[in-house]
């Protein structure tokens, strides 16, 4: 299995278009089934433009494709598309939780050589009454 790398503009169009509610809901509408531009404007308390804005948003991220049908433009989700969104995503999760992990090792040995934890040192006070 080849896995792709995503470039930081892919990603940066892949978020830019799920970053916005409608963009989501209409890729939640075609997820059930092509449906017309024209069909999606109906759905929304916008202009007809501003629907194909949106779902010109989704095209570029490659969330969706456009087919023509006569007089209209199908819409349909790229199955992949979320794959790549999603793999985006655990890219990041893995550099922070590396990011975390690394973050709590040094944090583990600066509190131990703070509370006098022996470190491989000589411990003068050790054996000593008080």
């Amino acid at each position: 299995m080849v896995v792709e790398e995503l470039s930081d503009e892919t990603v940066d169009r892949l978020f830019h278009a799920l970053a916005d509610t409608t963009r989501r809901d209409i890729l939640r509408r075609c997820v059930r089934g092509e449906l017309s531009v024209s069909r999606l404007a109906a759905a929304y308390p916008m202009s007809f433009a501003a629907v194909q804005k949106h779902v010109a948003v989704l095209e570029r991220a490659g969330l969706v494709t456009k087919q023509r049908s006569g007089r209209e433009q199908l819409v349909r989700t790229d199955p992949d598309a979320m794959g790549r969104a999603r793999r985006a995503l655990d890219d990041l999760e893995s550099a922070w939780r590396g990011r975390v992990d690394r973050m709590a090792r040094l944090l583990a040995e600066d509190t131990g050589t703070e509370t006098g934890a022996p470190h491989g040192g000589d411990d003068t006070t050790e054996g000593t009454e008080r």
